[in-house]
């Protein structure tokens, strides 16, 4: 169920934090759903951390908690109005830490959902990536980038959540 919630939720702010890229919310709005999902998002990783009972449950809470750093960052840069250099260098950090998310968890998936999971995990980290090519390289990508966080964001986050928290 928690996975499902947080899902939701990162659905939720890629689908606007892309909006928000492509000029069609304003920086002062998007700060509330970064920093309320970056709550969740910390709430989600703690939970999970506490009732962890093996390795692979203390790294998916350590995963989660690199969501809820990049939305309060989001955040953090739109209230103060940031250059987003220190956020394009974490999310590159990000984007290599993740990799292996995705790569161990195509090479051992069993079922479509580890799948699904897997794939999410290499999305997500194009989202970081492209991130750190618009901050940091100064690469000219804000409307591109905006649409496919946007379209990832529906496919990696609010529609699978939805799908769990129906019970599909």
């Amino acid at each position: 169920m928690m996975v499902g919630l947080s899902l939701l939720y990162v659905g939720a702010v890629l689908f606007l934090n892309g909006l928000w890229q492509c000029g069609r919310i304003a920086s002062r709005e998007i700060i509330v759903i970064n920093l309320v999902v970056a709550g969740i998002s910390f709430l989600v990783a703690l939970h999970s951390a506490v009732l962890a009972d093996s390795l692979e449950g203390v790294r998916l809470a350590a995963m989660t908690l690199l969501f809820a750093i990049t939305y309060l960052w989001v955040a953090y840069n739109q209230i103060y109005d940031c250059d987003e250099r220190g956020l394009g260098w974490f999310s590159l950090f990000v984007a290599i830490t993740v990799i292996p998310m995705a790569v161990t968890g195509l090479a051992t998936a069993q079922v479509a959902m580890d799948v699904w999971l897997a794939l999410s995990w290499a999305a997500w980290t194009v989202l970081w990536f492209l991130t750190f090519l618009r901050h940091v390289a100064g690469w000219p990508i804000k409307r591109m980038a905006g649409i496919v966080t946007s379209w990832i964001g529906v496919t990696t986050g609010w529609a699978p959540g939805l799908a769990l928290l129906y019970g599909f």
